[in-house]
C-alpha cells in the first residue's frame, strides 16, 4: 500500500505503518553514516547535546557522491545499514523515528524498534541517481571534517521508500523469504 508521510515522524504516523508499505516521505530528514554516528554516540556517552535533535526524525544512512553542475546533490544511494547496528538503539531511546538504508538488522535493533515505537525503511541500492531527484536542498550541518560522511540536512518531497521494520517488529526481508518457502 502506497503511503505518504511528513518527517519529522510522529507517533501515530508511524503506528500505520507496515512491513512492505510503499511511503513517499516529505520533510526534513539528516544523513549521517558510520564516522557521524560513532562521534554522536561519544557525545551521548558524555552527556553532550548532538549536532540534532533525534526526536522524530529520520537518519539516511547515506553519504552523497559530488553534484554536477546545476545539481542541489549528487547520487544518494543508501549505505548498509547494520554498519549502525551498534549505535541504533540508543538513537532510538533518544528519540529517533525512523531509519532509511540497506540490507539486514540485527536481532537488538528490532527489538529497539518495537520498543520505541519506530521504523526502518530501505531505498533501493543502485538507484541513487533517482533517488538525488527527490532531495530539494542539502546542507553539511555537522562534522564537516568528515567529507562525504558529514551530517546533512535534507528537504526531500515524496522520497520513495519501503517498510522493512515496522513498529510491531515485522521484517519484510522475513517475510518474502517465508512467502518464497511456500510458493515452492
Amino acid at each position: 500500500m502506497d503511503k505518504y508521510v511528513k518527517a519529522p515522524l510522529c507517533d501515530e504516523a508511524v503506528k500505520g505503518l507496515r512491513a512492505g508499505d510503499y511511503v513517499y516521505i516529505t520533510g526534513t530528514i539528516y544523513t549521517a553514516r558510520d564516522a557521524a554516528h560513532k562521534r554522536m554516540d561519544e557525545s551521548l556517552k558524555k552527556g553532550e547535546d548532538l549536532p540534532i535533535s533525534l526526536h522524530g526524525n529520520i537518519i539516511y544512512y547515506m553519504g552523497p557522491s559530488p553534484a554536477r553542475e546545476g545539481r542541489i546533490i549528487g547520487s544518494a544511494g543508501p549505505t548498509t545499514a547494520s554498519r549502525m547496528d551498534k549505535y541504533t538503539a540508543g538513537f532510538l531511546d533518544n528519540g529517533l523515528k525512523g531509519m532509511i538504508g540497506k540490507g539486514r538488522r540485527s536481532r537488538e535493533v528490532v527489538e529497539s524498534i518495537k520498543k520505541n515505537n519506530a521504523v526502518y525503511f530501505a531505498a533501493v541500492g543502485g538507484a541513487g541517481a533517482l533517488l538525488s531527484r527527490s532531495i530539494i536542498s542539502s546542507k553539511i550541518i555537522a562534522y564537516d571534517d568528515l567529507g562525504t560522511e558529514a551530517v546533512r540536512e535534507l528537504q526531500v518531497v515524496n522520497f520513495p521508500v519501503i517498510v522493512v521494520i515496522d513498529p510491531e517488529g515485522n521484517d519484510l526481508y522475513e517475510i518474502a523469504v517465508k512467502n518464497f518457502k511456500e510458493n515452492i
